[in-house]
């Protein structure tokens, strides 16, 4: 049985009309223009598989029906109109009549379709920008959209945000991660602590300071983003560290291109050293992955195993090595702040350079609790927050 109204659009998207000027029949494609000179190159089998009315895309999952083995050889198009509500209306050489919403065939032609829309652009920052992440009432986050949207939008802008207020328990953590998306399980748990331990699984848990870091540069995909959530801290020291991983490439790749170089090009062998556990990843402390993709970091001085290239390279990659994590710890782009009871912090783990002081935990404790949360999750999470508000009007006005 139909439980989804019939859609004018393959998404869960509203759209405002935006009527072209022209359309024009290339046989194997249409081509869309608008007056103020946009315009979109709309491939006939791509129209065929987006064919609403229940025709070759489902409607209740919208999601397409057709498999590609059962593309028709060749599909061309007969005829192209516009209708009177502005919609594109293809007929197809096999009879077939389809009608296109304008609106949803401007946000393509102006690659809203694509990864980064919908998402704020990211800003570089360094120490003089902020001295403490950008800051949001934790109680209000978990309870209002508005306020979650708020400060995933400044997580995502920045690389980092903060919440205070929040209750010191250890659910909340699953909690607010639920309100957001799935967690990321690794062999650490859904969740973990970060306290001082007799016997650690992790540098994290000593007292001993962190320098600049991302964390699990030993998988072929680290974690995207990290939660800590503050539930104890008496001790002195332990100040949390955070620097901008990119702000720190834009540098080197300004001003010490022979360094930006080796760290771009030169492999290393990362790996867990755990009775339980051999995971291992090779690849450079910055990571370019995929044409389009952003940067991955990796850099945890306590897991990057061996140099991974020949013996002539290593010189430079250490030199490289040592200059990115100076960097990373100097005043200029380093900020410093206390992690005070009921504070979260939630920062991107390929992007933040993340650490703290050396604790004293003499007639103190300190007890955090972390997770981590994938890219897609958040990414995800706001392009939801956002689809119901006013969109802005495409096209020209």
């Amino acid at each position: 049985m139909q439980d989804v109204p019939l859609a004018r659009t393959p998404d869960f998207y509203s759209y405002p009309d935006c009527p072209p000027s022209e359309v024009v029949d290339s046989r194997d494609r249409v081509v869309v223009r608008w007056s103020d000179g946009v315009s979109l190159d709309a491939y006939g089998l791509w129209l065929f598989e987006n064919q609403m009315g229940n025709v070759t895309v489902e409607e209740r999952t919208r999601e397409s029906m057709i498999d590609p083995a059962d593309f028709p050889d060749p599909i061309l198009i007969a005829s192209v109109s516009l209708a009177a509500n502005g919609d594109v209306v293809v007929v197809f050489d096999n009879g077939r009549i389809s009608a296109y919403h304008s609106g949803w065939l401007r946000h393509v032609a102006e690659g809203q379709h694509r990864p980064p829309a919908l998402l704020p652009e990211l800003e570089v920052w360094t120490a003089d920008r902020f001295r403490e992440p950008q800051t949001h009432h934790g109680p209000e986050v978990l309870a209002d959209d508005d306020a979650m949207l708020a400060f995933l939008s400044d997580v995502t802008r920045f690389g980092l945000a903060r919440l205070e207020g929040l209750a010191t328990t250890k659910e909340l953590l699953a909690d607010l991660g639920g309100r957001i998306g799935a967690l990321r399980d690794t062999n650490f748990g859904v969740t973990w602590p970060v306290s001082v331990d007799l016997k650690p699984t992790s540098t994290a848990n000593t007292s001993l300071p962190l320098p600049p870091h991302s964390d699990l540069p030993t998988r072929e995909t680290p974690p995207g983003f990290q939660l800590l959530h503050c539930l104890v801290n008496t001790c002195g020291g332990g100040l949390s560290t955070m620097a901008d991983g990119y702000a720190v490439v834009q540098y080197l790749q300004d001003h010490e291109p022979e360094h930006y170089e080796a760290l771009t090009t030169l492999n290393w062998v990362f790996f867990n050293r755990s009775p339980q556990h051999d995971h291992r990843w090779s690849g450079p402390i910055i990571d370019a992955t995929t044409p389009g993709a952003p940067l991955t970091l990796r850099a945890f001085h306590p897991v990057r195993g061996f140099p991974d290239m020949p013996i002539a390279d290593q010189p430079r990659a250490y030199a490289a090595l040592r200059a990115f994590s100076q960097l990373g710890g100097s005043d200029a782009f380093q900020i410093r702040y206390p992690f005070r009871p009921g504070d979260l912090v939630m920062f991107d783990n390929r992007r933040i350079l993340h650490g703290r002081t050396a604790i004293d935990a003499n007639g103190g404790r300190r007890e955090l609790h972390g997770t981590y949360i994938d890219h897609d999750e958040v990414y995800s999470r706001l392009r939801v927050l956002t689809r119901h508000r006013p969109t802005r009007t495409l096209g020209p006005n």
